[in-house]
């Protein structure tokens, strides 16, 4: 059973920084693309960043030169690293295991809640 378990949110002012974590159990994870969603309020998901299983990385535009995703494959993780945090940063974060070719599979965490605000 693949497991994605997501930490790190919370409360921060505008401006400030976070770091999202989570940590995949059950399969075997150096292989799969990596993302982080996100969804606001009355808002559909959106991708927010991705990482393959050889590295690369996208973002989208509204957080490009603020968040930086990467991964640990000796500990099962990927990371959010998100800094100068702006009000419309506040959503609920999803970490997303995905891998398209066989052995295939699109696997979801829980989400975790990001609130930016004073």
């Amino acid at each position: 059973q693949v497991q994605l378990v997501e930490s790190g949110g919370g409360l921060v002012q505008p401006g400030g920084s976070l770091r999202l974590s989570c940590t995949v159990s059950g399969t075997i994870f150096s292989i799969y693309t990596m993302n982080w969603y996100r969804q606001a309020p009355g808002k559909q998901r959106e991708l927010v960043a991705g990482i393959s299983s050889g590295g690369s990385t996208n973002y989208a535009d509204s957080v490009k030169g603020r968040f930086t995703i990467s991964r640990d494959n000796s500990k099962n993780t990927v990371y959010l690293q998100m800094n100068s945090l702006k009000p419309e940063d506040t959503a609920v974060y999803y970490c997303n295991c995905r891998r398209v070719v066989v052995p295939r599979g699109d696997y979801w965490g829980q989400g975790t809640q990001v609130t930016v605000s004073t």
